[in-house]
């Protein structure tokens, strides 16, 4: 007689029938009969060296593939550790699910002093997770699932939450049929449709300005572009749209030239765009510009609502609100390209000589490696990059100084990433400071084989934080952390390094890097590097 399957071996069913290919996690005693049916499975299991690694990685793979990236972390420090990475997923909308264990259920809200235990987890997850739920009776396991992945895909991606007594996981989980879960994503009416093509083929000048969310239709955003005659404003995470395309305004809206374009717009469009500080209000000026009329298009209803308030909020996929609208737009001849070109040339001469040649390093991992996928933590040059950066291609630069500004993103991430795009070389450029919040995921690279070029961008502590404190007339204090000789902890990890004299030699590294099958760590100084800062 066949042993009935438990909770933990059906969850793993589950997870494969949604196609899950990867599970990022550190086992201990409250989650290993969740482990139980993983081995024999078709996932792979990725380890990190801390919790908070396995949220970042499962971001990192989340945003490179679509597919959600899943964290599998004991209950207490464990999830407390996941918060973090999941608050930035929910800041950037990447889709993450968060498993975790929790103790026995007859113990839960009596506080009595159990191994890893906390007053209320389940409260505390509901406060920031798109869904969290606590597993009780092991029926429930499929719909719960279902409904996790369905949040997931149906509205804007973030983290969401399961967590399963550690008395419920080895339980017989019962009859069921492991099948993906189909979710409804909103697409626009034919009133809405009508109106928006009706405000499209009025206006004279028109500008559009993509987040994140419009990433992944870049074919329909560059026709509609085309239509319209109209430039494009690309945000952090969407940088990488219309590659080439003389529309493109690959510049930050915190700039003065980008919002000299959208303030002279008679209809500016978002597109899957939050619209929050960190993108069109880096400087914390409120200088934004007001609309004269503005169209929003987001899976979000709640996002529809919020500042700056639509003339006409559009629920919908980009993708379908574009398919919907283009048959019924009039082509423009508005000199888009003209005013794209003196918007891009206004933005860069807005940068300093030190901002420039960081923009122009990082110009260089994309000319030595074209297909690189570039994961950032919060560091100097990633600031630059993040205020103008031409890429290649959607999705190739993204990085933790948008939304939530999580310290020591950058290395965990680009495991992730290198895990879910293999074939791509993947280049984590982070700062001596933030690499240290996160130095031990080396060994988690190495061991995953994952080919991630670590790139560290040294400028001796937080030197963007100190750089604020004497502008602010602060004495600088707490900015000066001491690190370790980075290639030597490189070597300790059997990981190959260089430490660049002048950024001459920077191509080559980057190349002899990719060659290799595993990581691999460069160090450019910001001071010491020939060629690094004007």
């Amino acid at each position: 007689m066949t042993r009935p399957k438990t909770v933990g071996e059906a969850m793993v069913d589950l997870l494969e029938a949604n196609g899950v290919e990867v599970v990022f996690g550190i086992p201990g005693v409250h989650t290993v009969e969740l482990y139980r049916g993983l081995a024999t499975s078709r996932i792979r299991h990725i380890t990190p060296r801390h919790e908070q690694g396995a949220g970042f990685m499962a971001d990192g793979y989340a945003r490179v593939t679509g597919k959600p990236g899943v964290a599998l972390v004991i209950t207490g420090p464990g999830l407390t550790n996941t918060i973090t990475a999941m608050a930035q997923a929910r800041q950037d909308s990447v889709p993450m699910l968060v498993i975790s264990g929790v103790n026995r259920r007859n113990s839960l809200g009596h506080g009595r002093g159990l191994l890893h235990e906390l007053p209320d987890q389940a409260a505390m997850m509901k406060s920031f997770a798109l869904y969290s739920h606590t597993l009780v009776d092991p029926a429930d396991l499929p719909s719960v699932i279902a409904q996790a992945f369905s949040v997931m895909a149906s509205a804007r991606p973030g983290p969401v939450h399961i967590e399963i007594p550690t008395d419920v996981m080895p339980l017989p989980a019962g009859e069921f049929v492991a099948k993906a879960t189909r979710a409804a994503r909103p697409s626009p009416d034919s009133t809405t449709l009508t109106e928006l093509a009706g405000l499209c083929n009025q206006a004279k000048r028109i500008v559009l300005m993509c987040g994140g969310g419009a990433a992944s239709a870049d074919r329909a955003v560059t026709a509609l572009a085309e239509r319209l005659d109209a430039p494009v404003v690309l945000t952090t995470n969407a940088r990488g749209m219309l590659s080439g395309h003389p529309l493109r305004v690959p510049a930050s809206p915190s700039l003065k030239g980008p919002r000299a374009l959208i303030a002279e717009a008679d209809l500016v469009i978002g597109f899957g765009t939050e619209m929050g500080q960190t993108d069109y209000d880096m400087y914390a000026d409120d200088a934004f510009p007001v609309l004269k009329k503005f169209v929003r298009v987001d899976i979000d209803a709640q996002q529809l609502a919020r500042e700056p308030r639509a003339d006409l909020p559009v629920l919908s996929t980009v993708q379908s609100a574009i398919d919907g609208i283009l048959p019924l737009l009039s082509a423009h001849n508005a000199e888009g390209a003209q005013r794209a070109r003196t918007t891009r040339e206004a933005a860069w001469g807005e940068l300093s000589p030190k901002i420039q040649t960081e923009i122009g390093v990082i110009g260089m991992i994309y000319k030595a490696l074209p297909d690189a996928i570039v994961v950032g933590d919060s560091t100097q040059a990633v600031y630059a990059g993040n205020l103008y950066l031409d890429v290649s291609r959607p999705k190739s630069w993204f990085n933790a100084a948008t939304g939530y500004g999580a310290l020591g993103y950058g290395a965990p991430a680009a495991v992730g990433a290198a895990i879910g795009a293999p074939d791509r070389p993947v280049v984590c450029l982070t700062g001596d400071g933030g690499f240290q919040f996160s130095l031990a995921e080396i060994g988690s690279a190495a061991d995953a084989g994952a080919k991630v070029i670590f790139l560290v961008w040294n400028n001796d502590g937080y030197q963007e934080i100190e750089n604020y404190m004497v502008e602010n007339g602060i004495e600088p204090e707490g900015v000066k952390p001491s690190a370790p000789d980075f290639l030597d902890i490189a070597k300790a990890y059997g990981v190959p390094a260089v430490r660049l004299s002048d950024v001459a030699e920077f191509g080559p590294a980057l190349q002899a890097a990719a060659g290799r099958n595993g990581p691999s760590l460069i160090e450019i100084h910001q001071t010491r590097t020939k060629g690094a800062t004007a």
